[in-house]
C-alpha cells in the first residue's frame, strides 16, 4: 500500500509542478487542432513545433498530416506517453523532455500552443525573437493584433 501512495505522490508532484512554469495538461480537441493546422497553413513535409506537447495528441495528428513535428514537454511522464504515442511516426516525430522557456527551439515553419493567459505575454517576447507563425488554443496575446480566429484558435505572425 505505501508504494501505491509514493506512486500517487510522485503523479501528482510531476503534474502540479509544470504549473509554474507552464499550463497544466489539458487535452486538445481535435477540431482546434485541424484549425491550427489550417491557420498555420501547414503543408505536408514542413515542420511544426509544439510548446507543451503533453500526451502527443497534436504530435500525432501533425505526423498523420504528413508534418514533421517537434514537441517540448516538461511533464517526463506525459514524454513517456507522447513518444509511445507517436512511435509509429518516429522519422517524423522528435519529443524533447524540457522546459520550453529555456530549451533552444529548433527551426520550424509554425508554432503551435495551449498555454495560460499568464504566459502569453512571455511568449510573445521569445516569438519576436523566433518570427514563426503561432497558432494560440483559447488565451490571446494581450495588445497583439490577432490575424485570423477560428474554432477559439487565434493566428498570430511574427
Amino acid at each position: 500500500m505505501e508504494i501505491l501512495w509514493i506512486i500517487f505522490c510522485s503523479f501528482l508532484l510531476l503534474f502540479t509542478v509544470v504549473l509554474f512554469f507552464g499550463a497544466p495538461y489539458l487535452p486538445t480537441l481535435r477540431p482546434q487542432i485541424q484549425t491550427a493546422f489550417e491557420l498555420l497553413d501547414m503543408k505536408p513535409g514542413q515542420t511544426l513545433l509544439e510548446l507543451g506537447c503533453g500526451d502527443g495528441k497534436v504530435l500525432l495528428a501533425a505526423a498523420q498530416a504528413g508534418y514533421t513535428v517537434i514537441g517540448i514537454e516538461l511533464n517526463p511522464v506525459l514524454v513517456l506517453i507522447a513518444r509511445l504515442r507517436t512511435r509509429k511516426y518516429h522519422d517524423q516525430v522528435r519529443v524533447i523532455w524540457g522546459d520550453f522557456w529555456r530549451t533552444p527551439w529548433p527551426q520550424s515553419d509554425g508554432v503551435f500552443v495551449f498555454l495560460l493567459d499568464r504566459f502569453m505575454p512571455k511568449l510573445e517576447d521569445k516569438m519576436r525573437v523566433y518570427k514563426r507563425p503561432l497558432a494560440s488554443v483559447t488565451f490571446k496575446i494581450p495588445g497583439k493584433t490577432v490575424l485570423r480566429e477560428q474554432n477559439g484558435v487565434f493566428l498570430y505572425r511574427f
